[in-house]
């Protein structure tokens, strides 16, 4: 018999909170359950901060269930203050509704939008725009508690700085979003990222008390390094799954490098891997984990981007371990023999600032071809390497790099 997808997430790492958590594992055992993650459209692009839930929406899909994936273009309007020490800056319909296309297209790597079960599109900009004030504080308003809301972990780093009413209705409106799909579609449990603890359990609360239903929510680990910070962090920004924010290769390394003691848990949170399998690969605590990290950043980048260019950034990343300056990764610049090597590095991308790359080079973490960059000072032509060359940062960052 299959397990139930409960089971699965719980053992994969996924389930951080849930309410009523005995009960739902009953109901996602014995019946076909429509679900929702809502992603506001702060971008044109996901990032590996949605990625976990995603994940949780596929591996509930592959057992029949249904997801609805929320796009918040309502609430995008206003901005989720959680996790924020200031106020999101403000974006037109336009860029909403440009960001929620992105989306979509993104998403459909990792979930089916067709058969019984496919997910549904829903856009909260359809109901909360059309919303009248003063009926909606008298039809959900009176069932929420301000001092309650007060206490929320997600409004406690805003209060420090000044929390504006504006996005102090926003737990009311993501409240108020599940109720709607609970009335539309049936939709009886909000999963997301344990970061919205406090919104989702309103929204609990709310069909509870309007509809006298049972309603769930459940929440994913955050993906975080071993110093308790949120992993997805590069040198340029933020880990995007759009490659023209972060290019194939640069997201393929970033896995490759992960910390030892991540390796697994990334596997079974961003992989559809066989636990079995993970288990033996990171059994090791030796050299023999690069194989892992390797197995990883193919695995992963073969999701968001597809196996082609999984397979060309693996094949550009073993070739600039070997020294094959032919197949890895390289980059044109705009410069001559009077440009500074840390002018080059910001150029080619390997830093993201000068002040970056003085302290590489202050380092003696650089090296044109195979000798070492001695100064700040240095240029190109000191160097004297020509017009093609081999960028070396670290014993993990190697570019092919091209002058013209």
């Amino acid at each position: 018999m299959a397990k139930n997808v409960y089971d699965i997430l719980e053992e994969r790492g996924f389930i951080k909170q849930t309410v009523y958590g005995d009960d739902l594992k009953k109901k996602l055992e014995t019946e076909r359950v429509s679900f929702y993650v809502g992603f506001d459209p702060t971008a044109d692009s996901l990032h590996i901060g949605h990625y976990i839930p995603i994940m949780a929406m596929a591996w509930m899909q592959r057992y029949g269930h249904r997801p609805i994936a929320l796009f918040g273009g309502g609430t995008g309007m206003i901005g989720d203050p959680s996790g924020r020490s200031d106020m999101r800056q403000m974006m037109t319909i336009e860029t909403i509704n440009h960001n929620i296309d992105c989306f979509k297209n993104q998403m459909s790597r990792f979930i089916s939008f067709e058969g019984e079960n496919g997910a549904i599109i829903a856009n909260n900009a359809d109901w909360l725009l059309k919303l009248n004030y003063v009926d909606f504080l008298r039809d959900i308003g009176v069932h929420f508690s301000v001092n309650k809301m007060l206490t929320a972990e997600c409004f406690k780093q805003r209060m420090e700085k000044g929390l504006t009413f504006l996005e102090f209705n926003y737990m009311l409106m993501q409240g108020y979003d599940f109720l709607y799909l609970n009335q539309k579609y049936g939709c009886c449990l909000e999963v997301g990222g344990d970061d919205q603890w406090s919104n989702m359990l309103a929204g609990v609360d709310l069909i509870r008390r309007k509809e006298q239903k049972d309603a769930y929510c459940l929440t994913c680990t955050l993906l975080l390094n071993s110093e308790g910070k949120k992993m997805g962090k590069t040198q340029k920004g933020a880990l995007w799954l759009d490659e023209k924010k972060c290019s194939v290769y640069d997201f393929y390394q970033y896995f490759r490098n992960v910390e030892d003691c991540k390796v697994a848990e990334c596997m079974r949170l961003l992989t559809f891997m066989d636990l079995d399998e993970i288990a033996e690969l990171t059994k090791y605590t030796d050299e023999r984990i690069n194989s892992a990290k390797a197995r990883l950043a193919y695995e992963v980048t073969k999701l968001v981007h597809g196996q082609e260019k999984a397979d060309e950034a693996k094949r550009q990343a073993e070739a600039a371990f070997s020294g094959n300056a032919d197949a890895m990764p390289s980059v044109t610049v705009k410069a001559d023999n009077a440009t500074p090597v840390v002018d080059i590095m910001v150029l080619a991308g390997v830093a993201s600032s000068k002040s970056e790359a003085r302290r590489l080079v202050e380092g003696g973490g650089v090296k044109l071809n195979d000798s070492k960059v001695p100064a700040v000072s240095t240029t190109l032509g000191d160097m004297a390497v020509g017009n093609e060359f081999v960028l070396h940062k670290g014993k993990k960052v190697h570019l092919k790099v091209t002058v013209e």
